[in-house]
């Protein structure tokens, strides 16, 4: 049976994390000068690149930790504090580092790669939304859990893909006031997630603090 609940929860976690609308002002610099079918065409890779990495967390992920033997209350509390310095940066109305470094950001100029690397990675589906799906997935063990996963990854793309599509628009209508807010509002619903995830953690660390 699937938990409806839980995967509402999951989408909106993701999509405060990965913030689209936040990243408005980015594509746009990033695609200056650009028609618009090549703006058209980089945002549908951008959502296409984003679905990919987030599924392969999703399904992966937990291999992956148990290659490197870290367990899941561990990660809880390593993600947690990961989502929380990102909404500390977003509450600020600006772009954390954990997502984009400034040698990223360089990269920009490579029109090849762009829709990849950094509009994609780390930029949308960066260690933060990487995170979030781990976890989210460990919280289901059967493979139909895992699967249902795919449900608010899809829904996030298809976001992704219209906003970016959309950015002149948005941009014009919201404006830098505008998308400040809506990044500040995702900020603290993110922070209140993180909370969440490293409570969980700790509580898997230290069972004792339960009672």
């Amino acid at each position: 049976m699937t938990d409806w609940p839980a995967l509402l929860k999951v989408t909106i976690a993701l999509f405060a994390i990965v913030n689209p609308i936040g990243s408005i002002p980015i594509f746009i610099s990033a695609t200056d000068g650009w028609s618009r079918q090549e703006r058209a065409k980089t945002a549908k890779t951008v959502a296409i690149t984003v679905f990919i990495v987030l599924a392969v967390s999703a399904f992966l992920g937990d291999k992956i930790l148990d290659f490197f033997g870290i367990t899941i209350p561990s990660f809880q509390v390593g993600g947690g504090i990961l989502l929380m310095l990102i909404a500390i940066s977003m509450m600020h109305g600006k772009q954390s580092g954990t997502r984009q470094t400034p040698e990223e950001a360089q990269t920009m100029a490579e029109r090849n790669v762009i829709a990849i690397v950094p509009l994609s990675i780390p930029l949308l589906a960066g260690p933060g939304a990487i995170s979030s799906m781990i976890i989210a997935a460990q919280q289901t063990s059967s493979f139909t859990g895992h699967l249902s996963l795919i449900a608010p990854i899809f829904i996030i793309a298809i976001i992704i893909w219209l906003v970016l599509r959309l950015a002149v628009g948005i941009s014009l209508k919201l404006g830098t006031i505008g998308i400040n807010i809506v990044t500040r509002l995702m900020g603290l619903i993110l922070a209140a997630m993180a909370v969440e995830f490293v409570a969980h953690g700790l509580i898997g660390l230290f069972p004792k603090l339960a009672s």
